[in-house]
């Protein structure tokens, strides 16, 4: 027999989700934190389970998502930025480190750490995954928190079980 294990979309009472959004390309990031925050409050979530920091830009993010996912506080924490490419290599550099240091919280502390950094060639591009063609990121990476903070509830359940 086959057993499957999904993760459901809502926000339990005694969980506790952060956003960490940059300011740069704030009216791009402001758009994907406020979806993030409705897809939480739909979902379940009231004002005093959800917590939103700012940082200058995206390439900051990794360093204070890493410390609250130590703190153990957190349910998840989703990470929301925008870089655009430029004309030089900056992007490139930026991009790497950012998904880089994102992607290794998670496995180095058991806190789901979602990557919601759009990363696009233009601004039009950036917009359009904020809300305006595309849905927007935020939303969809406060979904994807919702869901694996409830994997990982239900896998220490059969753990302990």
């Amino acid at each position: 027999m086959i057993s499957d294990l999904r993760g459901q979309l809502c926000v339990k009472p005694q969980q506790h989700y952060v956003i960490i959004a940059a300011e740069f390309n704030g009216l791009i990031t402001s758009r994907l934190a406020d979806g993030a925050v409705e897809a939480l409050v739909r979902h379940g979530a009231n004002e005093k389970q959800i917590s939103r920091i700012w940082v200058p830009g995206s390439f900051e993010i990794p360093t204070v998502a890493m410390r609250l996912a130590r703190s153990e506080k957190f349910s998840a924490i989703i990470c929301l930025g925008c870089i655009i490419r430029g004309q030089t290599a900056h992007f490139d550099h930026v991009a790497q480190q950012v998904a880089s240091g994102i992607a290794a919280i998670g496995p180095a502390t058991g806190v789901p750490t979602i990557f919601g950094i759009i990363t696009a060639d233009t601004v039009e591009q950036a917009m359009d995954r904020a809300g305006l063609k595309m849905g927007n990121a935020g939303w969809s990476a406060a979904c994807a928190a919702m869901e694996m903070a409830d994997v990982l509830n239900q896998l220490s359940a059969l753990q302990n079980s």
